[in-house]
């Protein structure tokens, strides 16, 4: 089964706009795939979702457990400098690297650019799906 790791805007986006970000969410949540995320991502999902978007702390403490429950936390025990235009996106890099994920979804432009980092694939959510309909 093919191992994952969303970028936090992944997460986000799914949760407030759906569409293929939320595409992506569903296959984790239907077992089709495994995710992971790390106590950095979790921290940044609350964040942006309270600043951000302006979620009330009920909202957020009712849908997250939901999300976190699709997956499975790691903890990862490097620290990388990958991305350093955006050091926060080394905080996804490495739970992908504790996760041993094969691909990292993100619409980030910085992971983006990556294409790869140590044989993880980086993908937006719409590349995923074509991606894993192929498969």
């Amino acid at each position: 089964m093919i191992r994952i790791v969303l970028d936090t805007n992944v997460i986000v986006s799914a949760l407030v706009f759906g569409g293929v970000p939320r595409g992506v969410l569903e296959l984790a949540e239907a077992g089709q795939c495994e995710l992971f995320y790390s106590e950095p991502i979790q921290t940044e999902v609350r964040r942006v979702l309270a600043e951000k978007f302006d979620w009330p702390q009920a909202m957020i403490d009712e849908v997250l457990p939901v999300v976190w429950s699709m997956g499975k936390v790691v903890t990862p025990r490097i620290t990388l400098n990958a991305v350093p235009a955006d050091p926060d996106d080394n905080r996804i890099l490495e739970c992908a690297v504790a996760a041993r994920a094969q691909v990292i979804v993100s619409g980030d432009r910085h992971l983006l650019d990556l294409r790869d980092y140590k044989s993880i694939s980086i993908v937006t959510p719409r590349q995923f799906l074509e991606l894993f309909i192929s498969l």
